[in-house]
């Protein structure tokens, strides 16, 4: 079965940091990197990954400081996240593959898009905000959380991180991507530089998604040229997981046109 496992990947040096990263899938087939979202690991596309290795090299990232990749001592950011996935793309010769990006990884996939990466071929947000705005109440939410509380709402998911991680500080991480969340500095949120993207993007949203609104979804899809929205009803914030069956298909029909 083709999943993401943590028992045969390797780790790259990159800027102070050692990022997790495997190969799953069809080997001689085009390469589909997955970047997962805050505070998990790629084992997040678990529902996915064994349709989709049919056809794709597949390829998990783990973010700095999550899953197996170490955190850095540098400042934690959606930049430094895009450099790291940058010099695993580099460090794999890879000349072009597509991005399927949940949450975290969504935002970075954006960014990767907008700098004009010449490797980028099509692009898949799930639940990810192209801008946080000052008065999106999701940025309350942000804010506020604390170690504990993400430890009370997932505890199988601390457990995960602390059984994988080679330096594991819960609370450490938690302040930093709280940090993450709330920058509102040109090393954060793409913002309108989407508006250069020429890749086809898929914008995927659960109707249900509590942390990113429905106009945030549309607006993304509105200032980028070759965008499509799919906009899931009956769906969370994590349609990979929740909705895999649904959704394979549209994935299917978009990295095939």
């Amino acid at each position: 079965m083709t999943v993401f496992n943590h028992q045969d990947g390797e780790r790259l040096q990159i800027n102070g940091a050692l990022i997790y990263y495997e190969q799953k899938g069809n080997q001689n087939g085009p390469a589909l990197v997955f970047l997962h979202g805050g505070l998990g690991n790629m084992e997040t596309f678990n529902k996915i990954t064994p349709h989709l290795g049919k056809t794709y090299r597949l390829i998990g990232i783990d973010s700095q400081g999550q899953g197996g990749s170490t955190l850095g001592i540098s400042p934690l950011t959606y930049r430094r996240i895009q450099e790291d996935v940058e010099a695993v793309i580099q460090h794999l010769g890879l000349a072009n593959a597509s991005v399927i990006g949940h949450s975290d990884g969504g935002i970075v996939a954006l960014r990767l898009a907008a700098s004009g990466a010449t490797w980028i071929d099509k692009i898949i947000t799930i639940g990810a905000h192209w801008a946080l705005s000052v008065d999106d109440p999701t940025r309350e939410m942000y804010a506020s959380i604390t170690a504990t509380d993400w430890r009370d709402m997932f505890p199988e998911e601390v457990d995960r991180y602390l059984a994988l991680n080679p330096e594991p500080n819960f609370e450490r991480l938690l302040a930093m991507v709280r940090l993450l969340w709330l920058d509102d500095s040109e090393e954060g949120y793409p913002g309108e530089t989407v508006r250069s993207i020429s890749a086809s993007l898929l914008v995927v949203r659960g109707d249900e998604d509590q942390l990113v609104s429905r106009a945030n979804a549309v607006e993304l899809a509105d200032r980028v040229a070759a965008a499509k929205l799919l906009n899931m009803p009956f769906a969370d914030h994590s349609v990979q997981e929740s909705q895999p069956d649904r959704l394979l298909p549209m994935l299917d029909e978009f990295l095939q046109v």
